[in-house]
């Protein structure tokens, strides 16, 4: 149940401060919630990780379609991509590793 509670509140924080705050709040986030709440470091890793992930991966996703695709189009392009898709989950996986590293710190000075 902290798990999923963990995940919910990476995703609705960071929405919130990715709103009025620099983009790297997707570290301070989940170095906070893991540092206050009391999870091991595996878990608060993974948490970390799927709650930034998919954070990144429907705000990015947010900005994307409206454009039909035509800046991730051509960044892919520039990166050597096969399509934007490729681009898409990339972004997501360096943001949930960002995540993840993040929360597994605040695991571990809590520790």
């Amino acid at each position: 149940m902290r798990f999923i509670l963990f995940i919910i509140l990476v995703i609705l924080l960071t929405s919130i401060g990715e709103q009025f705050l620099p983009w790297w709040m997707i570290a301070v986030v989940p170095f906070g919630i893991s540092l206050f709440m009391n999870m091991k470091g595996g878990t608060s890793f993974l948490a970390g990780f799927i709650g930034i992930a998919s954070f990144w991966f429907v705000a990015v996703l947010m900005k994307d379609i409206p454009n039909d695709h035509i800046l991730s189009g051509r960044m892919a392009v520039l990166f050597h991509l096969s399509d934007y898709g490729l681009l898409i989950f990339v972004v997501a996986l360096l943001g949930g590793i960002v995540g993840g590293l993040s929360a597994w710190s605040g695991a571990l000075l809590r520790k």
